[in-house]
């Protein structure tokens, strides 16, 4: 299944009580964030959670205007060592966290140009949260198909 033709819905948490945010009005984008949300809710370690509950400035790199971020999650989480820490987390297939390769040939196609227009953006929205994270002490995770265990 390709992430952008997965399925979407609402999630409804078995611990809600464990969402920071409205337990009942829960999206998932694709199956790869429904996975994530199953364990954030499972997950003994993970204290609290919420998915696109914040927002976070960017300047669009297309058109130059200023946008809204919305990372896919936040998680309050106890690390190995029983540490206390906090992560933003954005799920996203591998191929859309690095730079589109050129065409052997060098025609610009419309492919091509879509994912160099999806890849400047994605690379200013996480330039914008890795330094809100920077200065919240927070962590910043990109997870990909590869640390979510799929394929």
């Amino acid at each position: 299944m390709s992430y952008s033709n997965a399925h979407r819905g609402r999630f409804i948490p078995t611990n809600p009580q464990k969402y920071a945010g409205n337990p009942k009005n829960i999206i998932f984008r694709s199956s790869w964030e429904k996975k994530c949300m199953k364990r954030f809710d499972t997950d003994p370690n993970i204290i609290t959670w919420a998915s696109e509950e914040l927002s976070i400035p960017y300047i669009d790199p297309i058109g130059r205007k200023r946008r809204r971020y919305f990372p896919d999650f936040i998680i309050k989480y106890n690390d190995a060592d029983g540490k206390l820490r906090i992560a933003m987390i954005e799920v996203k297939p591998l191929r859309q966290t690095k730079e589109p390769k050129k065409r052997p040939s060098g025609r610009r196609t419309r492919k091509y140009l879509k994912e160099v227009v999806t890849y400047r953006i994605n690379t200013r929205k996480w330039e914008a949260a890795k330094a809100y994270c920077e200065n919240h002490g927070w962590d910043w995770i990109i997870a990909t198909e590869v640390e979510l265990g799929i394929k």
